[in-house]
């Protein structure tokens, strides 16, 4: 049996995190990290890997990859009854989930919990907080934002201005709750709350528990950096097993199904909007070109290293998504954006509730088509971006922890949202151009900023954005699939990282292949459910983790 003390642990090399500063306590125990590892030697390569978590995951990618590449025409279809079915039948659970989730974050935000600090009582932060905010919106949403950023706005209002459509008794339309028929104000507030619904306090409240969990028993506990730390409190020693291989191996597949899905969203885009510029060749073979090229820049980042490779190319696409952002809110109807920003936030608290109810509603095609697929995607997404966030975390109290990465990222998505679906709308209503509407989904952010000044240039740095975003989110990806599969290494091989940096592009290329949009959505839900009873199972494992740290 292990049990607890309170004191400071030795400095160690063999995770290659830093030791904690001042007091904490961690878990003794006997399990040495890497114990399980291997260590074979593949020519000029040498790897350190947990050969069960490596093995059984690598292996099940490698047969899924290879089936969806020899069998695409028959697998489309499998792929979105997958999908439909999952949304449809869980639709409340993962509703449900997200809810505990926010619930969760809240409560230990106000509660003494909160003045734990990550890494010891004296610990201080890696990073400064210009830095720290970059790399927490960069991991997590940059590829949605730009891609959704005009898209889902209009396609809120439309359905919400359209009203409900009922059709031999069910309801067909797409509005969130009760829509907002034929009234232009009621329908752009009711589409702005849904969209902020989508990517505010949910989504960075998943992130946000999957972050705290990892970071409190890596660098409070003295735990390898794998999502089986976090449940030591639950299942003891026996986290060194088999119940904690199925978890890790459960978390290597939502990250690795997650990032490809934003991935081939961010293919898609980039594909879309280079071939309106410039004339890059459509159809697949375009899109498998500009992700083999994309995965290779990823691969010269790992290469880079952390501090040379993911931290510097998220400043540099925080200056370019801030400079975007601004000419938007210049060149298009500025007061209405600024006065919008607010009054979207005010919809946002008052639809809330509403929006968040897992049963009573007869929005069906909403709440399962976004809502559920969103949750499911966000909590696929959740181990690679959790990880991250602990990774750069250290030194924060849990209550500053939790209130800027819950805060900040979701009000940067509002100001986003705003700008781009506010303008957007904006044409519509009171321009009467309706190109954005009229657009493909991915072409949607291209076709907006077409009406308004530096088209060519401003079309050309959303390809930009894109590529980049999806350089950090495939180097981040593979860091904390590496980190996964190393058995909570963090210094393991760097050839290990470009391993899984390359899968990454190939399983998103197979996927796209296998069934388009719809086989990446498909994969995102089905490895969203498991893993959000791993995260239900950690909200319990925070608390009674965080309950005998030293304040």
């Amino acid at each position: 049996m292990s049990e607890e003390t309170t004191e400071q642990i030795p400095t160690t090399t063999d995770t290659g995190l830093p030791p904690p500063e001042g007091d904490v306590t961690p878990i003794e125990t006997d399990y040495q990290i890497g114990q399980d590892n291997i260590t074979p030697t593949l020519g000029p390569f040498s790897l350190d890997i947990h050969n069960p978590v490596f093995t059984v995951s690598g292996l099940t990618i490698v047969a899924f990859t290879f089936l969806t590449l020899a069998f695409q025409a028959d697998l489309g279809p499998v792929f979105v009854g997958l999908r439909d079915w999952l949304t449809a039948t869980l639709d409340w659970f993962f509703l449900s989930a997200a809810n505990i989730f926010v619930l969760v974050c809240l409560a230990l935000i106000v509660s003494p919990l909160g003045r734990v600090r990550i890494g010891g009582t004296e610990a201080t932060p890696d990073f400064g907080y210009a830095s720290w905010f970059a790399m927490l919106f960069a991991a997590g949403m940059g590829i949605g934002l730009v891609f959704f950023g005009v898209a889902e706005p209009i396609s809120h209002y439309n359905s919400a201005f359209g009203g409900v459509a009922v059709e031999e008794g069910v309801r067909t339309d797409w509005a969130p709750l009760g829509a907002a028929a034929g009234d232009p104000q009621a329908a752009r507030a009711l589409g702005m709350a849904a969209t902020i619904f989508h990517w505010g306090l949910h989504p960075w409240a998943i992130y946000a528990v999957v972050g705290l969990a990892l970071a409190v028993f890596a660098y409070n506990k003295g735990l390898p950096l794998t999502m089986r730390s976090a449940f030591y409190p639950v299942l003891g020693e026996r986290v060194w097993g088999w119940p904690g291989h199925v978890i890790d191996i459960l978390a290597v597949f939502a990250t690795l199904f997650g990032l490809a899905t934003s991935l081939g969203l961010g293919a898609e885009q980039a594909s879309a909007g280079l071939h309106f510029l410039f004339g890059f060749p459509e159809g697949d073979a375009g899109k498998v070109i500009l992700i083999v090229a994309i995965t290779a820049v990823a691969v010269w980042s790992v290469l880079r290293g952390l501090e040379g490779g993911v931290k510097r190319l998220s400043e540099a696409n925080m200056i370019l998504a801030a400079a975007l952002v601004l000419f938007v809110v210049l060149a298009g109807p500025t007061l209405q954006i600024v006065t919008g920003f607010f009054g979207n936030l005010a919809a946002y608290a008052r639809e809330l509730v509403p929006l968040s109810m897992p049963f009573w509603r007869q929005d069906d095609n909403f709440r399962q088509g976004w809502t559920a697929f969103y949750w499911a995607w966000w909590i696929s997404w959740s181990p690679f971006v959790g990880m991250f966030i602990a990774r750069v975390s250290r030194g924060r109290t849990v209550r500053e922890f939790l209130l800027a990465v819950l805060l900040i990222p979701a009000l940067v998505s509002v100001f986003w949202m705003t700008a781009f679906g506010g303008t957007a709308i904006s044409q519509i209503v009171e321009q009467g151009i309706t190109a954005a509407a009229d657009a493909p989904l991915e072409l949607k952010l291209f076709a907006m900023l077409q009406h308004l000044p530096l088209a060519a240039v401003t079309s050309f740095i959303g390809i930009v954005l894109v590529v980049v975003f999806f350089i950090t989110s495939s180097d981040s990806g593979s860091l904390v699939i590496d980190t996964i599969t190393a058995g909570g290494k963090v210094d393991a091989p760097v050839s290990q990282r470009v391993f899984w940096a390359s899968f990454e592009g190939l399983v998103a290329i197979a996927l796209l292949l296998g069934g388009g949009l719809a086989a990446l959505q498909a994969m995102a839900v089905s490895t969203g459910f498991p893993f959000t009873v791993v995260l239900l199972l950690a909200c319990m494992s925070i608390v009674k983790g965080l309950m005998d740290e030293p304040r």
